[in-house]
């Protein structure tokens, strides 16, 4: 029988200090902990990081990539050389490992900073999306919203039934 899973749920709204640290709420730092102290910190879309526990990102990448490298090996992706080739540059670029420090922070890298679009000072939102930890800069997070809140009723109904 499996372990009851907690959902990551809330919405925090954090600031970016100088050196480009957050401190996650507890509510959300504690269980995204319970696996590991890695963290997979990913990019997801423009204004977006999310923040998983290494033990459930490192499985499902590596399992795309797998499959990727099984139908190169077979050459089924010989005539797809610059699709495989943005995959390469995606995967490059896309997740980073990090851990958080002391009281829960979590120094955004280098090369996140610009995607997440938040300058130091700078108010972002921390929510939990079930599964993961996402940071948004406040301006996505309400297009975001605004544009999915309409379907939410059939999302929750979907996922119940």
């Amino acid at each position: 029988m499996n372990a009851p899973v907690d959902l990551l749920l809330g919405e925090y709204a954090r600031t970016l200090d100088e050196r480009f640290r957050l401190a996650l709420p507890p509510e959300l730092a504690d269980p995204l902990l319970a696996s590991g102290a890695r963290l997979v910190l990913a990019k997801e879309r423009a204004g977006c990081l999310s923040l998983w526990p290494a033990a459930i990102w490192k499985p499902r990448i590596d399992a795309a990539v797998d499959v990727v490298r099984s139908k190169l090996q077979a050459g089924l992706l010989s005539q797809r050389v610059g699709q495989l080739q943005d995959l390469g540059r995606l995967l490059s670029a896309r997740h980073k490992v990090v851990s958080l420090a002391a009281r829960g922070r979590l120094v955004v890298p280098e090369g996140f900073r610009d995607f997440l679009a938040v300058e130091p000072g700078g108010d972002l939102l921390v929510v939990g999306a079930a599964v993961c930890v996402e940071l948004w800069q406040p301006a996505a997070w309400n297009a975001f919203v605004t544009s999915q809140m309409p379907e939410f009723r059939k999302r929750i109904d979907e996922l119940t039934a």
